[in-house]
């Protein structure tokens, strides 16, 4: 995209106060995810209640300072779109076994050298930008939407595994909360009807106060300042497996970030090129080897909030810019940090459910400019989705296949990515027009039909 489009809403910053509200907003949204990573390992690999918070800690700082360097963009790195970065699931398994194998050092060395690479591949990477027309983009968008629900409505039952899973309490709160943010949305325009997220988790916790819901308990124990110190478990170990696993890993990363990049870019209607997809590659490679050195994880753009941006109608950078400036707060602020994870499951689920079937209905709308008739396009779009929620509604389905191939079948953004992918480029590409470049321009994303 030219940024010679100043008057863009993109590049608007706005007054102070709502763009800390509005920044907050996208903390909150995405609180739960971005500390889920972390929780997953430390449990996975019995790591001591002092090295998780440590850990929790090093990923929100890490986090912010990622979502800095998209948002405003560093020499040629960094997309300049209302993006925000966060942990990728996908890394999950692969750093549960290496570090269980090898300990975290490993885990740290293969992230470093895979983000180091993501950083040199991302010229060419991003070529295949040519492969997203709109039968792409809309099927991916779907597919995320779809995939992200069941998390979701996992939190409105109050959390898998919690105690009270599926009970009339928790299930009564995500419904008030989702009441409260339909009813602002309703009523109220302008500001207050952008905030609506926001007044709803907020509004949703007061009232899980007294109900019993909210557990305060480790706040008074949180520091009041925790420095990320790099290399905190030791220097890093570079073994060939992880390092492997990783590179794979970081592969599955950049489809899911540039079907992430392109949403946002269909929501704030700011057209995608392979340039601007080259500099948010290299902000996640970038970000990706930072977290090694900074005790953190793989980084990319967090699918949670492209919902977020679409209900407020909010477009400017600046405003996830400032959220990348509070998640770094957080990270250095412990007891605060304490505090916003306090938030009940259940409350987050009720404003999840909004936000995760706006994403849906973004791919279902961007479906609808496609042309069917006389094209293969419903069959592309139908296997596409189809594929990609096989991990959805089996989450074992892939269970029997070699391990690196499951890094990728059980992420269905990405298996339904690469078949819709595929799938496009035998029916409307391969014979026909639409040549990938050889190397990455400026020239916006358009239909390859």
């Amino acid at each position: 995209m030219s940024r010679d489009l100043q008057q863009h809403p993109v590049n608007e910053i706005l007054p102070p106060g709502q763009l800390f509200t509005y920044g907050l907003q996208h903390v909150l949204a995405m609180y739960a995810g971005a500390v889920a990573v972390p929780l997953i390992v430390a449990f996975a690999i019995h790591m001591n209640k002092q090295d998780l918070a440590f850990l929790i800690n090093a990923d929100l700082f890490t986090c912010g300072l990622a979502t800095l360097l998209q948002t405003l963009g560093v020499w040629k790195m960094g997309i300049r779109i209302p993006v925000i970065q966060g942990v990728t699931f996908a890394a999950v398994s692969p750093m549960i076994v290496i570090a269980a194998a090898q300990g975290m050092r490993a885990v740290y060395g293969a992230i470093i050298v895979a983000g180091i690479l993501t950083f040199f591949a991302a010229p060419f990477f991003c070529r295949i930008i040519k492969l997203f027309p709109p039968v792409v983009t809309g099927s991916v968008i779907t597919i995320i939407g779809i995939s992200l629900l069941p998390v979701s409505i996992d939190w409105a039952a109050g959390g898998v595994g919690m105690p009270g899973y599926g009970s009339l309490k928790n299930i009564a709160m995500a419904t008030v909360v989702l009441i409260l943010i339909l009813v602002i949305n309703r009523f109220f325009k302008g500001f207050l009807g952008n905030i609506s997220v926001l007044l709803g988790l907020i509004i949703g916790t007061l009232i899980a106060i007294p109900a019993g819901m909210v557990n305060f308990a480790g706040v008074a124990g949180a520091p009041w300042v925790g420095i990320d110190t790099p290399f905190h478990f030791g220097p890093p170990i570079f073994a060939a497996g992880p390092i492997i696993s990783m590179i794979l890993v970081l592969l599955v990363t950049m489809v899911e970030s540039t079907g992430d990049f392109l949403a946002i870019g269909e929501i704030i209607g700011l057209p995608i090129g392979t340039e601007d997809l080259a500099r948010g590659l290299r902000a996640d490679g970038f970000a990706t080897a930072l977290g090694g050195v900074l005790n953190a994880f793989p980084y990319t753009a967090f699918a949670q909030n492209v919902g977020l941006v679409n209900i407020t109608g909010v477009r400017s950078r600046f405003v996830v810019a400032t959220a990348g400036v509070i998640l770094v707060f957080l990270g250095l602020i412990p007891k605060f940090a304490e505090i916003v994870a306090s938030i009940p499951n259940a409350v987050l689920g009720g404003a999840g459910i909004v936000m995760f079937g706006i994403v849906a209905a973004t791919g279902i709308r961007t479906l609808s400019r496609v042309k069917y008739e006389g094209t293969h396009n419903a069959l592309v779009v139908a296997v596409s989705i189809g594929i990609g929620l096989i991990p959805t509604v089996s989450p074992h389905f892939f269970d029997k296949f070699p391990a690196w191939l499951q890094i990728v079948l059980h992420s269905g953004i990405t298996a339904g990515s690469v078949a819709a992918i595929l799938m496009n480029l035998f029916f409307n590409i391969l014979g026909k027009q639409g040549e990938i470049p050889a190397e990455c321009g400026t020239e916006p994303l358009g239909p390859v039909l």
